[in-house]
């Protein structure tokens, strides 16, 4: 079992730190099959991270994560299998969102970036709402709509996934923003199923007119995998498609990922 604890005696990454040369210094990975190491032997926050940058305290942005994530991050990216479009297709028919995860490293980036925006925002919702959909500063009035579900094109916006899961590179994860809510059952937690139609639409309509259907797929995450809770939003995948349309559709957007 990969380690859950936060923290680690520094007499332990003294012993390990014995073990390595310079040249085990940018390739982690590397040396944990060179000495017959496993990620049980080194400390989670340690898994990816050159050896340069080792601390023997866990960082504050890695502690008390659930043990999904301490899993993920104890994995060499190495060692780690991107989810194909077939795996994509099943996940998402089947409705277990929480199968989809992060590449190791990314994920180590991600809890690492959003630690900082909520230091420099207040929260992640009022950064995205800001920075990145242009509303405004996130007041209830920059996401009041000024239609219904999906009546006015200036109630919507569609960006890239700023921090897409560990997918196939030939799928393309969209994020479709909504100032206007897309209500659940209370009873089930599901999509209402006047939601899930106007959903399904909008989604035929703006990219199964220029994707084959059988390379687009949409989900909303349950409340309890969203990462911003106060902005509305579900996500589309797309395989292979033109990116000459993603262009088009996001407006020239490009991933946050791929900026820092």
């Amino acid at each position: 079992m990969p380690h859950s604890t936060p923290s680690t005696p520094a007499a332990t990454i003294t012993s390990l730190d014995e073990k390595l040369t310079d040249a085990d210094a940018t390739g982690p990975a590397s040396f944990l099959q060179e000495h017959d190491l496993t990620a049980d032997n080194l400390p989670y926050w340690l898994v990816n991270v050159p050896r340069s940058q080792w601390t023997t305290e866990c960082p504050s942005f890695l502690r008390d994560q659930p043990p999904k994530n301490i899993r993920c991050l104890s994995t060499p990216d190495e060692n780690y299998k991107r989810q194909d479009w077939e795996l994509v297709q099943e996940i998402v028919r089947t409705n277990r969102i929480d199968r989809f995860q992060r590449v190791p490293s990314d994920l180590r980036k991600y809890l690492e970036y959003t630690a900082k925006l909520k230091a420099q925002y207040g929260s992640v919702m009022r950064f995205v709402v800001k920075e990145r959909l242009r509303w405004g500063d996130g007041d209830t009035n920059d996401l009041k709509p000024r239609g219904g579900l999906f009546e006015s094109d200036d109630d919507i916006c569609i960006l890239y996934n700023d921090w897409p899961y560990g997918i196939d590179t030939d799928i393309i994860h969209l994020v479709v923003w909504t100032k206007f809510e897309l209500p659940d059952d209370p009873v089930t937690g599901e999509l209402t199923a006047e939601a899930r139609d106007a959903i399904e639409q909008y989604v035929q309509r703006t990219f199964c007119s220029r994707v084959a259907s059988d390379s687009v797929v949409w989900f909303k995450n349950w409340k309890s995998l969203k990462s911003v809770h106060a902005v509305e939003h579900f996500h589309v995948m797309l395989y292979q498609p033109d990116m000459a349309f993603v262009a088009e559709i996001t407006r020239g957007d490009a991933p946050l990922i791929d900026q820092v």
